[in-house]
């Protein structure tokens, strides 16, 4: 079993910056592809970046391209989202998850182990 757990939301005005880590526990995530997800109040989640397991392969939605960045740390077991260039429309839960088939891709029926989430709120 994985877990995951997600950290680093939180309250930024538009523009601003934020980096959420997703740490795995119970076992190695290295040969897992690992995706972040968003879901708003009232909407369906939403894909938003994927990274392979070597991290050679990244995967990003239209909406955040240019904007985010998926990077991992396998010796630490961790995946980053780091968000730049804030917009209120980007708020959200997000959600970490991890794909032992080692994908990048926007499937969340794809993922295996989902995290509980951490809320990302942009304040225009």
């Amino acid at each position: 079993q994985v877990q995951l757990l997600e950290s680093g939301g939180g309250l930024v005005q538009a523009g601003g910056s934020l980096r959420l880590s997703c740490a795995a526990s119970g076992r190695t995530v290295r040969s897992y592809g690992m995706g972040w997800f968003r879901q708003a109040p009232g909407k369906e989640r939403e894909f938003v970046a994927a990274i392979s397991r070597t991290g050679g392969n990244t995967f990003y939605a239209d909406s955040v391209k240019g904007r985010f960045s998926i990077s991992r740390d396998n010796a630490k077991n961790t995946v980053y989202l780091q968000m730049n260039s804030l917009k209120p429309e980007d708020t959200a839960a997000y959600y970490c998850a991890a794909d032992q088939l080692g994908r990048a891709t926007d499937r969340s029926r794809a993922y295996d182990y989902w995290g509980q989430g951490t809320q990302v709120t942009v304040s225009s």
